[in-house]
Formats: C-alpha cells, sequence, structure tokens
C-alpha cells in the first residue's frame, strides 16, 4: 500500500470530574489525514483545509508526531501528508489530537502495522506536548481507540477503556470563539483542598460506577468539577445561563469539554436531546454569538481507515 486516507473523531474530554484522564469520541466529527509514500526521505504537507494552521513539518502537530512514531522504527520516511479538518483548534474538541491520532495511524498501515492502536497513542501525545505544552491523553486515547476511555497512569502510559451505556448521547455547544489551551492550563490552581480533592475522587468514582452500571441519575450526580470548571469557566461567555437552561431542559449532566469554550451536556433521550440543543442554543443567540451544535453518540471504533 502506497498510500492510505484515516479518520479520527474529535473529542470530549475531562467529562467533569475526570480532569486529564477521562473522554470519550463523537461520531461524524473528526479530521481525515492522507498520506502517500515518497521516494525520497522527510516530512511534507501538502495542504491543509478547514483551518489555517503550519505547513512546516516542524510546527505541524501531524507530521511531529509521525516523527516520534519514525524516531521510535530508526527510520526515516518519506511521507506526503495532506489534512481535512472539521473543526478549528481551540475549540475543546481535541482538534490537535485527531490530527496527530489519524497522522500516526496512516503511517502504521504504510509500514506494515509495526505497533498496535494503544502503542500509538505515545507517539500523537508528542503532537500534544507540540500544540499545548503537556503530552496528555485524554483527547488522544478515546480519538484512537473509540469508546469512554480512563487514563490511570501517564508514568507509564496506562490507557484502558470502560462500557458504557449504548444510549447515551453528547449535546455539543460550541460557540464562535476561541480558548487556547495553553492558557487554560495556566490559570488553574497548581494546588487544590483536600477537601476539593475528596470530592472530586469520590465524583470520579460515581461516574465511572455509573457508566458501568447503566446508572444515569448516578452519572449526572458524578460529572461535577471542584477542580476545572470554576476557573475555566469565566472564559466562557454566559456559561451558568447555558448550564442552566441544559440542566433545566433534562439533561444528565452538564460540564465543560477539555479547556472550553465547547460545552456539553448528556442525555438518553433522543427527544430530550434536541430540546437541550435548542435551549442552550437560545441563550447564546439571545446574546449575539454564532454557535455551532450537534447530538452524538460516543464513537465506538474510534480511528480507522476510510
Amino acid at each position: 500500500m502506497d498510500d492510505v486516507k484515516v479518520f479520527a473523531p474529535n473529542t470530549i474530554s475531562n467529562v467533569g470530574c475526570g480532569y486529564d484522564v477521562l473522554g470519550f469520541p463523537l461520531e461524524g466529527l473528526g479530521d481525515e489525514v492522507h498520506v502517500s509514500k515518497r521516494n525520497d526521505s522527510g516530512l511534507r504537507i501538502k495542504e491543509i483545509l478547514g483551518a489555517d494552521l503550519p505547513l512546516n513539518s516542524e510546527k505541524n502537530v501531524a507530521t511531529i508526531a509521525i516523527q516520534a512514531l519514525l524516531k521510535s522504527l530508526g527510520e526515516d520516511g518519506g511521507f506526503d501528508v495532506s489534512i481535512t479538518k472539521s473543526i478549528s483548534p481551540g475549540s475543546g474538541l481535541g482538534s490537535s489530537a485527531c490530527s496527530s491520532v489519524a497522522a500516526v495511524y496512516a503511517v502504521n498501515e504504510l509500514m506494515g502495522r509495526p505497533f498496535t492502536k494503544s502503542e500509538l497513542i505515545e507517539f500523537a501525545m508528542e503532537g500534544e506536548r507540540a500544540s499545548s505544552g503537556a503530552a496528555h491523553a485524554d483527547n488522544v486515547a478515546p480519538s484512537m481507540l473509540g469508546g469512554f476511555t480512563v487514563v490511570r497512569s501517564y508514568d507509564p502510559l496506562d490507557v484502558f477503556q470502560i462500557p458504557f451505556p449504548e444510549e447515551l448521547l453528547a449535546v455539543v455547544i460550541f460557540p464562535n470563539l476561541e480558548v487556547r489551551t495553553e492558557f487554560a492550563k495556566k490559570i488553574l490552581p497548581k494546588k487544590i483542598s483536600l477537601e476539593d480533592g475528596v470530592q472530586q475522587w469520590g465524583n470520579m468514582a460515581g461516574l465511572i460506577s455509573g457508566l458501568m452500571g447503566n446508572d444515569m441519575r448516578r452519572i449526572g450526580k458524578s460529572m461535577m468539577d471542584s477542580v476545572a470548571e470554576p476557573v475555566r469557566k469565566v472564559l466562557i461567555p454566559h456559561y451558568d445561563k447555558v448550564k442552566d437552561a441544559a440542566m433545566t431542559a433534562g439533561a444528565i449532566g452538564f460540564n465543560i469539554s477539555g479547556s472550553g469554550p465547547t460545552t456539553f451536556a448528556l442525555s438518553d433521550d433522543m427527544n430530550l436531546a434536541k430540546n437541550i440543543r435548542s435551549a442552550c442554543r437560545e441563550v447564546y443567540q439571545r446574546n449575539g454569538i454564532e454557535v455551532f451544535s450537534l447530538i452524538s453518540k460516543i464513537n465506538p471504533e474510534g480511528a480507522h481507515v476510510i
């Protein structure tokens, strides 16, 4: 095989209480990366559609991730890369992660699959390091593997998937704003109180239990965040009003996706999900802010060849 096109989905990360460790991918929203072999060495980005991003292979997260893979194999490579993005960076939907995931998945296919999907995560994380200064996996892992993923440890990396209710729906609300991940990380507290820690650990356990046991009430009660939400919500205009609208419309839970400004609500009923989306959109529209929204199931597949 001399060329391949791969799709990797955008993701919801943190999911409330799971800062940097929880995430799940969306359906129908993500990046397509087309990689072709070249006769010489080096990486070249031919085009990027859908976003204004660097064509310099030393500055683009996709080729930085590919380079990490090639270095591990002791190969120089020689590939042309074309990227089609569905959503812009700074959305809170793992934009850089899905480019990195699709890129390393594609090169792995062209090189005869020397690595498993799980092993590819660490290479894709190098794209995240270049994007935000931290090699986190809460977007990379679900985009690569599909389903609901947990990062148990970063050193060494230990990622696993957990069962989740098939009927679970994410109502995604993306206002036309940008929040830079590196800034959203800088404003987080370096230390938290023992009281906040205890509350966060309890919610984390409750969320995992609720997902595995199909307990929607427990999922909702456990999506509270004592660490990131109280600080980051100030970066998202009208956040409290949008959250109130979603919960009043019947959401199971509501929180910030990644660094924001995207927010999301969970539901297990399509009609309710549509009402939640309308209620959230109305808040932004009343305040003159354009908003993109969708309703998505949790993508069980993750990255795959198109």
